[in-house]
C-alpha cells in the first residue's frame, strides 16, 4: 500500500504535511506498522503525529512508547489526537509524560477527590492535613506549580475519558472529576493566597479568618466542562476578629484565589473564577459573613437567585462553614416556587435558552438555542423546583441524577427520561470533545471539514473502527436537537394530559396538585381552571380528543410563552369547541406548526384577536396561508357589500352584513399585523379602507330607508377628518367626520337640509345601534362630527354653499387647520371634488398672519392644560402628553399652513408624508424629522397595542408591568423587555418635545 493510501486509511486530512512529519528524523527507525496502528486510534492523526514529533524532540525516551503495541501506546495516541492543548502542555512539561505509561481501562475508576486535593496542595508546599493550609511558595512560582499540577490532572482524566469503552456512560464521571479538580485547584490557590496575605495582614489574623468557597452552576453540580468559568460565592467567618477587618482579609483571600488561577504567568491561566452570582452581583461585596448572606436572601434576593442556589455546594475552604451555608440556603431553594416573581423568573430562564446568540452562531450552538444543552437544563431544573418542595428525592444538583430521580418519582415517563438523558449526554460529549482540543471555552460546532471529521471520530468509543464523515456527525446532532425539543414538550405536558384525561397509562401521571404546580410555574394564574380546560379538550375516545392529546403538549408550551396563557387556553378551548370535528381545523393544527404556533401566540397575547376568533372561529383557516391574510382593499369590500345589499333589501339585514364584513376585516388585519405581515402604515390604510366601506354602505342603506318614504332631495358626502382623514387610524379609532350635502334639482334648500339631517343621523345610528341578535365582539364605529364648523354648536350637516359662506365670513384658523386632514370618505364623487375645490384655498393659504400663528400656539397650550385628564402623567399620555401625537401633528400642521400654499409637496392628509416633505424642503432638519416620525410611530403603535392586548382603547403608556409587557411584545420588543419600551418611549418623546418647543414656539 502506498504511503498516501495508508495516510488516507489512517484518517489523515493533510497528506503532504503527514508525509513530511513521518519523514522527521525523530521517527527514524520506528516500526511503521505500530506507528500507524497507534495513529489510527487518534481522533486527529494529523495533530497526534505533529505533537508526537515535537515531544520526541524534547524527550527522546518517548520513542519506545510510540512504537509499542497499541495496548500500551493507546493512551498516548488518543490524548495527542484529541487535544492539541494537552500536547502543548506536555511539550512544556515533558516530566509528565509518565501519564501515558498506564494501561487503558475500558471501565476507568474515578479519581478520589481527597487525593486530588492533596496533590494540588502539595504542589504549592501546603499541608493537606492542616485545617487551613498555607502554601510554602507564593507569586508566579506558586501559580506555575499549581497550574502545572492541575493540567497533569487533566491529562490523567483525558486518558480515562478517551479510553473508556462507552463515553456516554462515563460522561457524568468526567464532569465530577473536572469539578473535583477545579475544587482542588481553588483549595491550593486559597493556600497560596493565605501565604501572600500574611505579608500584609499578619499570619495569625489570616489563619483566624475562615473562608468557604461555594461552587455554583456546573461546578457546584459536579458536572463541569473541560474549560469553563467556575462560578463561586465566598462566605467569610471572622473568628476572633471584628467583621470589618475579617471582610477585608476575606476579600484579599478571594482576590488572591483569582490571581493564582488566572493571572498572567509563564504557565497560562486555567479559567476565570466568576463571583457574579453573589448577592448584589458585581455591585455587592466580594465576601460576606453567613449572617449577611442570610439577611440578604431573607430581604432582598430575587427569585432567580434562589434558583441559582439549586447548584450551590461547598467546594473548598472552610468545610464546616460551607456546610452551614448549604443548610441555611436549602429551604430557600425549595420554597422559591411559591415566591412572588417565580413565574417571571422561569420565563427569564426560558429566554436564556435562545437569547444573546449572534446570528452567525445560531446554527452552530450546542449549548444555547432550541434543542441545546440549556433547553435540557431548563426543563429539568424547572421540574425540580416545581415538585422538589414536596418530594425530597428530587433534590439533586447534577442533571443526569435529577433526570433519574424525576423518572423514579413518576414525574417523567421512563422511556422519555432515558431518551432525555441520552440526548443530554450526547450534547455534553460533543461539548467536551470540542473544548478538549484546544482547551478553549466554546460551545460552537466547528465548520472546517477536518475538525468535523476529528470530532465525529472523537465521540465514538475505543472499540469502534469507524471514521464517520461530517455529514453523519451533523445529522446525528440535528436529530438530537429535534429530539430535545420534542422531549421537552412531552416531558413537561404529557403527564398533565394523562392526569386530566384520566387515562389508564403506564407512563408518568401526576397528582392534581403536582399538575397544577407545573402549570403555575409556567405562568398559568389559574392552574385549576387550566386543568379543567385541558380535561374538556382531551377527555374521551373521540378522534378529536385523541388528536388534542397528541397536540396539546406543544400547544400548551406555545400558550405559556404568551402574557396571558389562561386567557389563551380558554380561547383555544372555545375555538376548538366551536369548530368541533371540522377536518380542516384539526388537520391544520396537526400539519402546520407555523399556523398552530401563530394561533397560540395570538390567543395568549391579544384579547381583541381572541374575542374575535371566538365568535368567528372559521377565520382560523387564514392562519395556514399568508395569502389569506392580505387585507381586502376598499374596492373589493365595496363590491362584496354591494352584492349583499342587492340580495338583502331589509335595512337591518343589510347593516348586519356590512358590520360583519367590517368585523371580519379588522380581525384579518389584526392577525396579519400580529404575524408581522403588515407594517404600521399598511395597518392604518387597511383599517381606514374597512371603515370607509362600512360608512359608504351605511350611507346607501340610509338613503334607501329615506327614499322609501319619498324621493331623495339631496346628495350627502361624508368627509373623513383627523387621523381617519390621514388614513392613520389604529384599532381603537373613532371616525372623525364632517357631513356635506347639496340639494338635488327641484327641491328647496330647506327640504334638502331637513332630509340631509335625517340621513346623517341615520348613518350614525345604523353603524352603532344594537342589532338582534347582537354582533358579538364588534368594535362599533363611532362617528364624531365635532370638527364641523362651530363645533358641537353648529349644524350636524351643511350644504356646500353654507360651507362656502361660513368659511368666507366666519372661519377661524383652527378650522383651517382641521381641514388639513379632510378627505372625502363616502358619497357623491362630484360633490367631493367640489368640496375639495372649496377647502383647498382655505387649508393651503398663500400666507398665514403672525396673529394666526399666535392663535394656533395659544390653542395648543390651552389643549395641553385643559384636555389632559386629571391625574394623568404628561410623560405617559400618548396623545396629549409631552412629545406625544398631538405635539407632532400640530407642528406638522403649522408648517403646512405656513408653506403648503407655495409648496404642493406639503398638500397631503398624512402626517408622516407631510413630515417627510417638510424635511425635503428644508423646513425641518432631517434629524428632527426622523425623531418626530419615530415618536409619532411609537406612540401610535402603543395606542393600537393597548386595544389589541386589552380590547379597550387607552391613550396611556401602561404602568402595570403585565400590561406593559404585552404592549411591548406587540411593538416588536423581545419577551421580558417591557422596561426597554418604557425607556425608549420616555426618551424619544422627551426629545420630540424639545424639537416641538424649538420649532413650534420658536424657542
Amino acid at each position: 500500500m502506498s504511503l498516501a493510501r495508508r495516510l488516507i486509511a489512517a484518517g489523515f486530512s493533510d497528506l503532504e504535511k503527514g508525509e513530511r512529519f513521518l519523514a522527521a528524523r525523530e521517527l527514524e527507525g520506528l516500526d511503521q506498522d505500530r506507528l500507524f496502528a497507534g495513529l489510527q486510534l487518534a481522533a486527529s492523526p494529523d495533530t497526534a503525529l505533529q505533537s508526537l514529533v515535537r515531544l520526541i524532540e524534547k524527550h527522546p525516551q518517548l520513542r519506545d512508547l510510540a512504537a509499542a503495541e497499541p495496548e500500551a501506546s493507546e493512551p498516548l495516541y488518543r490524548v495527542l489526537g484529541a487535544s492539541e492543548a494537552l500536547g502543548e502542555f506536555l511539550i512544556r512539561h515533558p516530566e509528565h509524560l509518565d501519564a501515558f505509561r498506564v494501561r487503558a481501562s475500558p471501565e476507568p475508576l474515578p479519581a478520589d477527590p481527597d487525593r486530588l486535593r492533596a496533590k494540588l496542595l502539595q504542589s504549592v508546599g501546603a499541608d493537606p492535613r492542616a485545617a487551613r493550609p498555607v502554601a510554602a511558595v507564593t507569586g508566579v512560582d506558586a501559580y506555575a506549580a499549581l497550574r502545572t499540577a492541575y493540567r497533569r490532572g487533566l491529562v490523567d482524566l483525558a486518558v480515562k475519558d478517551l479510553c473508556a469503552a462507552d463515553p456516554l456512560d462515563f460522561l457524568p464521571s468526567v464532569g465530577r472529576e473536572l469539578a473535583d479538580l477545579a475544587a482542588a485547584a481553588i483549595e491550593a490557590a486559597l493556600a497560596v493566597s493565605r501565604a501572600e496575605a500574611a505579608g500584609q495582614f499578619g499570619a495569625p489574623d489570616v489563619v483566624d479568618v475562615g473562608l468557604a468557597v461555594i461552587g455554583m452552576g456546573k461546578c457546584g453540580a459536579r458536572e463541569l466542562n473541560y474549560i469553563s468559568d467556575v462560578d463561586v460565592i465566598y462566605v467569610v467567618d471572622a473568628g476572633s476578629l471584628d467583621d470589618a477587618h475579617a471582610n477585608t482579609i476575606g476579600t484579599a483571600l478571594a482576590s488572591g484565589i483569582s490571581r493564582a488561577i488566572s493571572s498572567v504567568a509563564r504557565e497560562p491561566g486555567l479559567w476565570e473564577v466568576d463571583a457574579n452570582l453573589r448577592p448584589e452581583g458585581k455591585s455587592g461585596p466580594l465576601v460576606r459573613t453567613l449572617a449577611s448572606h442570610e439577611m440578604y436572601y431573607a430581604r432582598w434576593a430575587e427569585s432567580w437567585e434562589f434558583q441559582a442556589l439549586l447548584k450551590a455546594r461547598a467546594m473548598a475552604g472552610d468545610a464546616a462553614l460551607g456546610r452551614q451555608y448549604e443548610e441555611a440556603v436549602a429551604p430557600l431553594i425549595w420554597n422559591s416556587a411559591g415566591r412572588e416573581g417565580f413565574v417571571e423568573s422561569v420565563q427569564a430562564m426560558r429566554r436564556r435558552v435562545t437569547e444573546h446568540i449572534p446570528p452567525a452562531e445560531e446554527q452552530r450552538q450546542i449549548k444555547l438555542g432550541r434543542g441545546g444543552l440549556r433547553d435540557v437544563e431548563f426543563t429539568v431544573q424547572l421540574l425540580q423546583l416545581v415538585h422538589g418542595k414536596a418530594d425530597e428525592s428530587l433534590r439533586r444538583r447534577d442533571t443526569t441524577s435529577a433526570i433519574a430521580a424525576l423518572s423514579a418519582g413518576g414525574y417523567i415517563g421512563r422511556s422519555d427520561a432515558a431518551a432525555f438523558d441520552n440526548a443530554y449526554r450526547y450534547l455534553r460529549l460533543l461539548e467536551h470533545r470540542i473544548q478538549l482540543f484546544q482547551l478553549r471555552r466554546t460551545h460552537l460546532m466547528p465548520v472546517a471539514e477536518p475538525a468535523l471529521r476529528s470530532l465525529a471520530k472523537a465521540v465514538l468509543g475505543p472499540f469502534s473502527n469507524e471514521r464517520p464523515g461530517p455529514d453523519a456527525l451533523l445529522s446525528a446532532w440535528h436529530r438530537t436537537k429535534r429530539s430535545v425539543r420534542e422531549l421537552h414538550e412531552r416531558i413537561f405536558y404529557r403527564p398533565l394530559l394523562n392526569t386530566a384525561a384520566k387515562l389508564s397509562t403506564e407512563d408518568a401521571k401526576l397528582t392534581p396538585e403536582a399538575a397544577q404546580g407545573r402549570l403555575a410555574a409556567l405562568g398559568y394564574r389559574d392552574p385549576q381552571g387550566a386543568m379543567r380546560h385541558i380535561e374538556a379538550l382531551t377527555a374521551g375516545v373521540s378522534r378529536r380528543a385523541a388528536l388534542q392529546r397528541q397536540l396539546l403538549p406543544i400547544l400548551l408550551d406555545w400558550l405559556a410563552e404568551g402574557v396571558d396563557p389562561d386567557a389563551g387556553l380558554l380561547a383555544f378551548r372555545r375555538v376548538s369547541e366551536a369548530l368541533g370535528t371540522t377536518h380542516w381545523y384539526l388537520g391544520m393544527l396537526r400539519d402546520s406548526n407555523a399556523a398552530a404556533e401563530r394561533l397560540c401566540h395570538m390567543l395568549s397575547n391579544s384579547r381583541l384577536i381572541a374575542d374575535l376568533l371566538e365568535v368567528s372561529p372559521e377565520s382560523v383557516a387564514w392562519l395556514g396561508q399568508d395569502k389569506d391574510l392580505v387585507p381586502v382593499g376598499f374596492e373589493a369590500q365595496w363590491q362584496e357589500i354591494t352584492a349583499k345589499m342587492s340580495r338583502h333589501a331589509d335595512p337591518e339585514s343589510a347593516m348586519r352584513l356590512i358590520r360583519l364584513i367590517r368585523r371580519r376585516e379588522i380581525l384579518r388585519i389584526a392577525i396579519a399585523d400580529s404575524a408581522g405581515l403588515l407594517d404600521q402604515d399598511q395597518v392604518g390604510r387597511a383599517l381606514a379602507d374597512t371603515d370607509r366601506a362600512a360608512v359608504l354602505g351605511a350611507l346607501r342603506v340610509a338613503e334607501g330607508i329615506v327614499s322609501a318614504g319619498g324621493p331623495l332631495k339631496t346628495t350627502v358626502l361624508v368627509v373623513a377628518m383627523g387621523r381617519q382623514g390621514g388614513r392613520e387610524i389604529g384599532y381603537g379609532s373613532d371616525a372623525d367626520v364632517m357631513y356635506v350635502h347639496r340639494a338635488l334639482p327641484g327641491f328647496t334648500e330647506a327640504e334638502a337640509q331637513e332630509q340631509a339631517t335625517r340621513l346623517v343621523a341615520k348613518v350614525s345610528s345604523l353603524l352603532t345601534q344594537p342589532l338582534k341578535p347582537a354582533i358579538m365582539a364588534e368594535r362599533v364605529l363611532q362617528m364624531d362630527a365635532d370638527l364641523r364648523p362651530e363645533g358641537k354648536n353648529g349644524a350636524m350637516v351643511r350644504s356646500l354653499d353654507s360651507f362656502a359662506e361660513y368659511y368666507r365670513r366666519w372661519s377661524l384658523i383652527w378650522e383651517a387647520q382641521a381641514l388639513l386632514r379632510a378627505r372625502p370618505m363616502a358619497g357623491d364623487d362630484g360633490l367631493a371634488a367640489d368640496f375639495l375645490d372649496l377647502i383647498d384655498p382655505i387649508r393651503y393659504p398663500a400666507s398665514v398672519s403672525d396673529q394666526d400663528v399666535r392663535e394656533i400656539r395659544r390653542i395648543k397650550a390651552r389643549v395641553e392644560s385643559e384636555r389632559l385628564p386629571r391625574g394623568a402623567d404628561p410623560a405617559r399620555h400618548l396623545k396629549l402628553g409631552r412629545g406625544g401625537l398631538s405635539d407632532v401633528e400640530w407642528l406638522v400642521q403649522l408648517l403646512q399652513l405656513q408653506h403648503a400654499g407655495k409648496h404642493p409637496e406639503l398638500r397631503t392628509t398624512s402626517t408622516l408624508e407631510a413630515l417627510s416633505a417638510a424635511a425635503g424642503l428644508g423646513l425641518l432638519d432631517d434629524a428632527d424629522a426622523v425623531l418626530l416620525a419615530d415618536a409619532w410611530r411609537l406612540a401610535s403603535r402603543i395606542r393600537s397595542a393597548n386595544v389589541i392586548w386589552s380590547g379597550k382603547a387607552s391613550d396611556l403608556l401602561p404602568s402595570s408591568r403585565r400590561d406593559l409587557e404585552a404592549v411591548a411584545r406587540w411593538c416588536g420588543y423581545e419577551p421580558g423587555r417591557a422596561a426597554a419600551l418604557e425607556e425608549d418611549y420616555l426618551r424619544v418623546s422627551r426629545r420630540a418635545r424639545a424639537v416641538f418647543e424649538r420649532v413650534f414656539y420658536g424657542q
